[in-house]
Formats: structure tokens, C-alpha cells, sequence
């Protein structure tokens, strides 16, 4: 999400990048994200968490490094800037086998709150990111490390390297913590032969559909809600009230894990599709005509109910991923006459696996959602294009939510 700062801010420092190359730059590390997120989650498994946690977030420094001084030269071709979006998406990755790795720590009956916390404080980087970002351009805080500002119409200075560069400290920091403060877990360790049959499930395939419905929208909105609102509504400063909509989103996943612990998963997440579907229709008239009209307040009022939706989407879609997926395996493995031991083992296994699977296929939301909010204004200078797509994926959830489990008491929990 370092681009959704940065990249709104790359003509202000003498880039001339087309629309739809910001865009791309904001899509970019959602790709990789969503790759590396499959191998990410098995690693967990195979190598320990407090060993893949320290080193998958060491990594980081590296594209925050780069991109510091990437900025600061405006020679810098756009092959590069998607070289550092694409190593940016290692942190998407890193999210996912964390994720992977709670879900070896907690019951089943608490895996919806547990994994709501973990995945709300993971997305709340997001808002973090876009609240800092803007702050701390302003501030030659990196001069002794070559960092330099671009002059600005109203005579203050940008120091765009700042963006990137505040956040190294922290990694480090974050980096040693993690080496010396977490815990290994014996029943975490499985081999890939263990975990690769979960993807023969066809639940894995219609549940990874729902959460590209959910958390691929918090994400998309996320990395392309900046850029959309700049070119909608030119003349608000979109990073001063950016931020709001990630914070809301990552507060709402932490609820919506929760809620469907008590409620039920597959009933917390149909109202809201139903909700999600309402909003991207009000959405349509919020937005000016010829650059004519439109209303940034009403705008940025539906936003953030669809941040809010999308937050508790994710929340509640990953409950049901945990709560079916262990499910199934306790189910399958009991049948072929093993122990309990031998099922919640198996269980474990397969439900983290399902998670990093899952969540890989969840963030490419990412990139889908910024990269069709450019192409469709390349293509006909208006989102709308991209968001009647959006609005009929919506409805579709709604049914598929409903048929497959919605109908069925038993899976509603």
C-alpha cells in the first residue's frame, strides 16, 4: 500500500507518468502480494513461524530502501518504479503466513475473533501508512542520508523519500522482535506433501471467490481509492481524508471475525454482500458528469461504507473459511478411523494451508480493482465502467453465499 501515497505524489516531483501508469504502480504490488502468498502460508509450516516472520519481514527494508531514492531522481524509468511496486508486495505475502500461523494458536470457537485481530491489525497498516505518508513529506527528517525535497507552487518543500524511508527503522526493529519474542509451535511443522491437497477441496474455490469479494475490495479500494478520488475530484486534497477509509475497514474486519463467532459466519457475510451491493449502486451518483456535478462528500460517504462492508466481509469470510475447512478434515479423517489427535493435527494443517491459499487469491482484488478503475478512465475518461463490474460480482456473491451455504443450517456457523 506505499504506493497509494507515493504514487499520487509522483507528478509533484517532476515525473510525468500517464494515469494509468499510477494506477499501475498502485495495482502492481498486489500481483506479487498475491503470488508469493500461496508459498508465504506454506512456509509457516515448514519452517517455523518466528523464523519466516523475522526474515519475510527483514526483506522489506529492501524496496523501501530503493524507493527512497528512486523518487529523488527523476531519470528513474517506470520499468524500475514497477520492479520496487512488484518487491512492495512482499509484505501482502508476509500478511498471509501470519495469518496462516494464528490459526495454530487458537480453538476453533475463537478462530473468527482471533483471526479478525490479527488480520484488522494487519490491515490497519494501511491507514497507518496513508496517515503518515502525508505528514511526513513535509519533513526533512532524512537529510543526512541524502534525502532532498522538490520545491512546491506554494513555496513548501516535498520530501517524497520519506514515504518509504520512515518505515526501515521499524522493520528492523520489528525484524529482532520477531527473531526473539515469538514462539515455535511443534503441531505448526507439516511437509508441502501434507498441505497441497486442500487444493483438490471445491469449498477452497468457492470460498476463495467470496473473499476476493471482500478482502480484494478493502485491498483494491485501498491501493486506488487516492488516485480515483484525484481524478474525480481534482481539487480536494484526497491524502489528507484517505486514511479514514482503510482505518474504518481494518476496525470492521476485527468486529466482523467476532460478530460471526456469535451469529454465524455465512449469516454475517450474506446481509453483507446484500449491503456491499446497495452501496456500489449509490456509489454511481455520487460521481460528476463531464466533469460536471458529482458530490466529493457523498462520495466519500459511500466509500467509506464500502470500506466498512469489505472490512466486515473479510472478517466473516475467514471465519467460515476456518470453521469449514476444520470441519471437513475432522470429518474425513474420523471417517478413516483415525484418532483425534491424528484429526485436529490434520485440521490445523489444512486450514492454515486453506487461509494462505484463500488470501492469495483474495489480494489480486489489489490489483484487479485499481488497474480497472484505470483502464476504464483510459477507455472512456469514466470509472463507471469498472464499477457496474464491481456491482454485478457483488450480486453474484449475494447468490453463491446463499445457495451454497445460506440454504444449509449446519454451515452457517
Amino acid at each position: 500500500m506505499l504506493f497509494s501515497a507515493v504514487a499520487v505524489n509522483l507528478p509533484k516531483v517532476g515525473f510525468n507518468f500517464t494515469t494509468d501508469q499510477l494506477f499501475m504502480l498502485t495495482a502492481l504490488p498486489s500481483v506479487s502480494g498475491a503470488l508469493l502468498r500461496v508459498p508465504y502460508s506454506f512456509m509457516v509450516p515448514l519452517f517455523g513461524g518466528r523464523r519466516w516472520t523475522a526474515f519475510s519481514t527483514g526483506i522489506l527494508i529492501v524496496p523501501c530502501v530503493w524507493l527512497g531514492f528512486a523518487v529523488q531522481d527523476t531519470s528513474t524509468p517506470f520499468s524500475t518504479f514497477i520492479i520496487i511496486s512488484l518487491l512492495c508486495g512482499f509484505a501482502g505475502a508476509n500478511f498471509a503466513s501470519s495469518m496462516a500461523n494464528i490459526s495454530f494458536f487458537f480453538p476453533k470457537q475463537k478462530q473468527g475473533g482471533a483471526l479478525g485481530l490479527n488480520g484488522g491489525l494487519g490491515n490497519m497498516g494501511v491507514s497507518v501508512m496513508q496517515l503518515v505518508a502525508p505528514l511526513v513529506v513535509s519533513l526533512s527528517i532524512f537529510a543526512a542520508f541524502g534525502s532532498h525535497g522538490v520545491e512546491q507552487p506554494d513555496g513548501s518543500q516535498l520530501y517524497l523519500a520519506n514515504a518509504a524511508w520512515i518505515w526501515v527503522p521499524f522493520l528492523a526493529i520489528f525484524t529482532l522482535a520477531a527473531w526473539f519474542g515469538m514462539n515455535e509451535l511443534a503441531t505448526s511443522k507439516a511437509s508441502l506433501k501434507e498441505q497441497l491437497p486442500v487444493l483438490k477441496r471445491g469449498h477452497l474455490w468457492i470460498m476463495s471467490l467470496l473473499y476476493l469479494a471482500t478482502f480484494g475490495s478493502f485491498i483494491g479500494f485501498s491501493a486506488g481509492f487516492a488516485m480515483l478520488s484525484k481524478t474525480q475530484f481534482p481539487d480536494v486534497q484526497i491524502l489528507h481524508y484517505a486514511f479514514f477509509g482503510p482505518f474504518i475497514g481494518a476496525l470492521a474486519r476485527s468486529a466482523g471475525g467476532a460478530i460471526s463467532d456469535r451469529l454465524g459466519g455465512t449469516r454475517v457475510t450474506l446481509i453483507n454482500f446484500v449491503l456491499m451491493a446497495i452501496f456500489s449502486g449509490l456509489l454511481f451518483l455520487t460521481l460528476p458528469t463531464g466533469g460536471v456535478g458529482g458530490s466529493f462528500i457523498a462520495f466519500y460517504g459511500v466509500f467509506l461504507a464500502l470500506f466498512l462492508t469489505a472490512g466486515l466481509g473479510s472478517g466473516s469470510t475467514f471465519q467460515m473459511i476456518s470453521v469449514i475447512f476444520r470441519k471437513l478434515t475432522m470429518d474425513r479423517v474420523k471417517a478413516e478411523g483415525g484418532s483425534d489427535e491424528r484429526a485436529m493435527r490434520e485440521a490445523a494443517t489444512d486450514t492454515a494451508a486453506a487461509l494462505g491459499f484463500i488470501s492469495a487469491i483474495g489480494a489480486i482484488g489489489g490489483f484487479f480493482i485499481p488497474k480497472a478503475f484505470g483502464s476504464s478512465l483510459a477507455l472512456t475518461g469514466s470509472p463507471v465502467g469498472a464499477m457496474k463490474v464491481f456491482l454485478i460480482f457483488y450480486i453474484a456473491c449475494v447468490v453463491i453465499t446463499w445457495a451454497v451455504y445460506g440454504r444449509h443450517s449446519k454451515n452457517k456457523k
